[in-house]
């Protein structure tokens, strides 16, 4: 068992020391290829991250509209409720001025038609 560890110990430490048959120009240039995709790969990634927070910045800007809407609108709410209570009390009110005109007229045309001193109506020009 001794003799196996050794011996692969032996194997591992030749292939470490000539570069697991690679030549030092063919390292350099596959450093300098996996160099370049690392420098792309960060762009990409940068190009990412600007797409994110650009989007996190707009996510968070209509988060922050929708917030102000609903208290617009709550706000609306109330003043709409009471516009529309005065609304309302404005024409009841209208109408009962109305009713009471329009008894008035037909008291005054009903006392007028009645006359017991036999003489006929005069007509009033309105």
């Amino acid at each position: 068992m001794r003799r196996m560890w050794l011996g692969l110990t032996a194997a591992v430490g030749l292939a470490v020391s000539t570069g697991c048959g690679q030549s030092s120009e063919d390292s350099e240039a596959r450093l300098a290829v996996l160099e370049a995709e690392g420098k792309l790969m960060d762009r990409a990634l940068d190009t990412v991250e600007d797409r994110l927070m650009g989007s996190q910045g707009r996510l968070a800007m209509w988060n922050e509209l929708g917030r102000r809407h609903q208290e617009v609108s709550a706000i609306q709410c109330k003043v709409a409720d009471a516009h529309i209570a005065a609304i309302v009390k404005h024409y009841d009110k209208q109408d009962q001025k109305a009713r009471v005109i329009k008894q008035r007229n037909s008291m005054a045309s009903a006392d007028t038609s009645v006359l017991t001193s036999g003489k006929a109506p005069s007509q009033r020009n309105n």
